[in-house]
């Protein structure tokens, strides 16, 4: 006796058609009437809903108003035979067909494979032997569908890692969160500016769910209105103009796992209505269908509107936001966690060089300084396209970042020079190699506390000489801040001993 190995990628499609099975739709046709009841009964434990006729004709009928996932056909009816109803449907029919008969041959099997058919039982057969061939559909449908969605996936997401970087506190607590939420069924509203990552904490929430289906991406500004919801809930063949074909829709191919809905604020109203429906009923209506199909679909929705202002303009609906917002996500602007840059970089620089298949770029001190200093108004997805652009050069270019209006120093795009430090007013003013190498960063030859300096000033330029606001960045006290302030300037007034002081401001931090 043969013993088959089934590997866990097997088995856990398996458990997947087992759970997904009572969702499912069949279409039996055949001409004997023991056949429909005895297969009705056999089936009405594993499908959701299961319809019988006895003609092409009536099952033509059918297919034009409901879904069916799988078709159970036997070739010889009255009138028009199964076989050449089969040819007639394929490829536009997105369901599977058993092929059923009592006169087999070897070339009305060849003809059935040809015509599309996914399995042909010779009757009369076992209950188990139906069974294995609803088996081996269901599963090369799972099969086909992970195919699609790594396609599509890999198409708009190649090399993307699928997990939030950041050491910062505030990452931290978030990543926390993440892992204590994702197991639970609830909707997720991820909320943050474009490009810090929230398609990434959406793919951290299904990764630590545990649950068994697909992670489903869609964003939903990149789609037309006209066609977003066929892509959502699929349609029916001749739905509306151009519908050759039937096809399932995204929450069908999420079913079991997660639907993550990118930027929500941007969907019409009419199909914030239909969502809002499905999220209360957990069921969906093809377009041009009648018949509604359970999906079991874990949403994450995320948006860079404030959904609050939307709604209060009557752009978004108020019972939706309510239905989505069990729980907020706030992704921090990378300008807020300027710590997290040096590592988030390096990350980058690792990554891209696998991908790319170039040597990494030898960071040093100056390149990470100027990073720091940028505001990145792209946020991460902007650092990431910078370090690419420094790999294909092999070094970050002068011009990577721009000069002006986007610096943590309130439009000063350099941090201050040598001659600009408190207590370093000898330092020459000619433009020297001193101050062109200052200008990206600080010299490694700087001292601490010179460093420091420089650092505090350009913290007070950010918050417009604003003490207070300057400390709590900082993370010190007031009266710290204030001490060293005084500190510096009594060294640089020592240092310049012919200077007027007398007009300074004593807000003045140098």
């Amino acid at each position: 006796m043969t013993v088959h190995a089934t590997s866990p990628a097997r088995e856990a499609r398996r458990a997947t058609h087992d759970q997904a099975l009572p969702t499912a739709s069949v279409l039996i046709v055949d001409d004997e009437p023991g056949m429909r009841r005895y297969l009705e009964k056999a089936l009405a434990s594993r499908f959701a809903m299961i319809e019988a006729v006895e003609s092409v004709e009536q099952a033509e009928s059918l297919r034009s108003r409901l879904h069916f996932d799988l078709i159970l056909l036997d070739i010889r009816l009255p009138g028009r035979d199964g076989l050449e109803w089969e040819e007639a449907l394929s490829p536009s029919s997105v369901s599977d067909v058993i092929f059923m008969t009592a006169y087999a041959d070897l070339d009305t099997a060849v003809r059935a494979l040809r015509a599309g058919a996914s399995d042909f039982i010779i009757k009369p057969f076992r209950l188990e032997q139906l069974h294995a061939a609803i088996d081996r559909c269901l599963e090369r449908r799972q099969l086909a569908r992970e195919n699609f969605l790594l396609r599509r996936d890999n198409a708009r997401h190649q090399g993307e890692e699928a997990s939030l970087q950041g050491e910062t506190p505030g990452m931290q607590e978030l990543a926390q969160i993440i892992a204590r939420v994702a197991p639970a069924p609830s909707p997720v509203l991820i909320l943050g500016e474009s490009g810090t990552g929230k398609e990434l904490a959406a793919r951290d929430l299904h990764r630590l769910s545990g649950r068994r289906g697909a992670f489903v991406p869609v964003n939903c500004g990149a789609i037309s209105p006209e066609l977003l919801e066929s892509e959502l809930f699929g349609h029916l063949k001749g739905a509306f103009t151009g519908a050759h074909r039937g096809r399932d829709g995204l929450f069908s191919f999420a079913d079991g796992g997660t639907l993550f809905l990118d930027e929500i604020g941007e969907m019409p109203l009419t199909m914030q209505s239909r969502l809002l429906r499905v999220l209360e009923t957990r069921r969906v209506r093809p377009v041009g269908g009648e018949q509604e199909q359970a999906v079991d679909v874990r949403i994450v929705a995320a948006t860079h509107r404030t959904l609050e202002t939307e709604v209060a303009a009557g752009r978004f609906r108020e019972d939706l936001y309510y239905r989505l917002n069990v729980l907020s996500l706030r992704l921090p602007a990378l300008r807020d966690r300027p710590a997290d840059i040096p590592a988030l970089a390096l990350h980058f620089s690792r990554q891209l060089s696998r991908e790319l298949g170039l040597p990494e770029v030898p960071w040093d001190h100056t390149d990470l300084a100027r990073l720091c200093r940028y505001a990145w108004p792209g946020n991460v997805r902007e650092l990431k396209n910078v370090i690419e652009r420094a790999l294909l050069l092999g070094r970050l270019p002068g011009d990577a970042l721009p000069a002006s209006g986007t610096s943590l120093t309130s439009g000063h795009a350099a941090m201050p020079g040598a001659s600009d430090a408190p207590g370093d007013a000898a330092a020459p003013h000619a433009g020297g190699e001193a101050d062109r190498e200052a200008s990206h960063g600080y010299p490694l030859e700087w001292s601490l506390d010179r460093v420091e300096q420089a650092h505090l000033r350009a913290v007070l330029e950010h918050h417009a000489n604003n003490k207070s606001a300057a400390a709590r960045q900082l993370g010190i006290s007031r009266k710290t801040l204030d001490r060293k302030l005084t500190h510096w300037r009594a060294e640089a007034e020592s240092a310049m001993p012919d200077r007027d002081s007398s007009h300074r401001s004593a807000d003045d931090p140098a």
